[in-house]
């Protein structure tokens, strides 16, 4: 199930099976001068139909939005055996309920997904890529506001990672600090149809932030394998972390100006239990990647972080998980995030779609439901 049904090179709508890698995809219409508005680290392995399943949000979400609103229809096998053909190839479609939109994001407990269509966008033909660091957290945020300011249509990622990310990917993957060592370092995109006009609304931006004190140092890239090397400080992150001891993996959501103190209130709960806790992630939709590592699986240590690191996010009105769904590990904390009548109304769609609970089960929803 990994062929490409369709193309239009008019619209840019793409349909194709669920078995198609993202990177196969990403290369097929690159070709075609069009890109996936979807990107992820784990392009190499992950398929478009486990994507959208878990409505995965990857690092141009700023730039393209969610999944929610780029894919325009799905081809869904129901618990049943039928197939529900909602393979719209319509920007518009008004007429009832969007069936699709139940099956984005359901983790397969609603239906398996076969197929997609997908809103894809333009090749930009020009590139640049930023890799800037911060002496603080509210100067990062402060370098965001003007970048959303000075760089408008063009920006297309604005990343992060701090100082104890760095630290692993040299010590763990060898890779070498472009930049002067910084408590934070972000990574921004810019994609637009115009070199010289991009370079210039980009030169602008840096000269604002250098000479305001927001950023310490930084260096750009235009050319596709410095870009290669300044993106793989962000996305070898979680490959790093592998090499550092058993970690405990948590994708929060929260207002963005308080993404970092989570990680800076865990350090303090942690102490010296924890090998080492650190932060990087979306600062654009606010999404935290909170990382915490020990020489080995340390059942203490999870009762330390857990539900402690669900009822900070809930006190903050935030999300337990951001992108990556609830799956079998968060199931039972979906209540630090849903209302109990949103959870009730949840269970009735699996029981109507699903009575027997053959699709996925276990996942998703909390015990008191299944």
């Amino acid at each position: 199930m990994n062929r490409v049904l369709s193309f239009d090179h008019v619209s840019g709508i793409l349909t194709c099976q669920a078995g198609c890698v993202l990177e196969n995809l990403s290369s097929y219409l690159e070709e075609r001068d069009y890109i996936m508005p979807l990107d992820l680290g784990a392009k190499g392995s992950c398929h478009i139909g486990g994507n959208v399943a878990t409505n995965a949000g990857g690092l141009r979400l700023l730039r393209y939005g969610s999944l929610r609103g780029t894919v325009l229809g799905l081809e869904v096998v129901l618990a049943d055996g039928k197939i529900l053909n909602c393979l719209a190839t319509l920007r518009k479609d008004n007429t009832g309920y969007d069936l699709k939109q139940l099956f984005i994001g359901s983790e397969g407990t609603l239906g398996v997904i076969t197929a997609v269509s997908i809103l894809c966008p333009r090749k930009p033909r020009a590139v640049n890529v930023a890799f800037l660091g911060c002496s603080t957290f509210q100067q990062l945020l402060e370098t965001f506001q003007r970048c959303r300011g000075m760089l408008g249509e063009i920006l297309s990622a604005f990343e992060f990672l701090d100082s104890a990310c760095m630290r692993l990917l040299e010590k763990h993957l060898k890779l070498v600090n472009p930049i002067t060592e910084s408590p934070f370092y972000i990574v921004i995109e810019t994609a637009g149809s115009n070199a010289a006009h991009d370079e210039e609304k980009l030169h602008s931006f840096l000269e604002e932030v250098m000479e305001s004190s927001l950023v310490t140092d930084g260096t750009v890239a235009t050319e596709e394998a410095k870009i290669k090397a300044l993106w793989a400080l962000r996305e070898r992150v979680t490959e790093a972390l592998t090499h550092d001891g058993y970690t405990y993996k948590y994708d929060i959501s929260l207002p963005v100006e308080k993404i970092y103190q989570l990680v800076t209130d865990m350090r303090e709960h942690l102490g010296d239990r924890a090998k080492n806790v650190v932060g990087y992630g979306h600062v654009g939709d606010g999404n935290l990647h909170l990382n915490i590592t020990s020489p080995a699986k340390d059942p203490a240590l999870l009762a330390a972080i857990e539900p402690y690191v669900y009822e900070w996010t809930a006190a903050c009105r935030g999300s337990i998980s951001a992108e990556h769904g609830l799956g079998l590990k968060k199931k039972n904390y979906i209540h630090f995030s849903k209302a109990p009548e949103a959870v009730a109304l949840m269970g009735d769609i699996k029981s109507m779609l699903d009575p027997r609970g053959i699709l996925n089960p276990y996942k998703t929803l909390p015990d008191s439901l299944h």
